[in-house]
């Protein structure tokens, strides 16, 4: 653990105590990085992507979605608020 916070920037300590290990989270959540698309493809493309329209929708208030009609079925558009309301859906959603 010493080592780890030897080796850190005096202006950034990230450090975990319990497990030892250390994360830049500018590394993993970017504050401009909002919008999510999925696309589905098959017969049941229109109703996966209403459901999955449907979860964020109830999930998160400031939200904006879009379906679209492409070529290989249904594109979803997802605007979140913030960038970590995206990253909960995905997870939460696994995608």
């Amino acid at each position: 653990m010493k080592n780890i916070q030897n080796a850190q920037s005096r202006l950034v300590n990230d450090t975990c105590n319990d497990c030892g290990s250390y994360a830049d989270i500018g590394a993993v959540i970017d504050e401009h990085d909002r919008q999510l698309v999925v696309n589905f493809s098959g017969a049941e493309a229109q109703s996966e992507s209403e459901l999955l329209r449907d979860k964020v929708q109830a999930r998160f208030d400031n939200v904006s979605v879009e379906l679209i009609s492409v070529e290989s079925g249904i594109s979803l558009t997802i605007d979140f608020a913030f960038s970590a309301e995206k990253m909960i859906f995905q997870l939460e959603n696994s995608i």
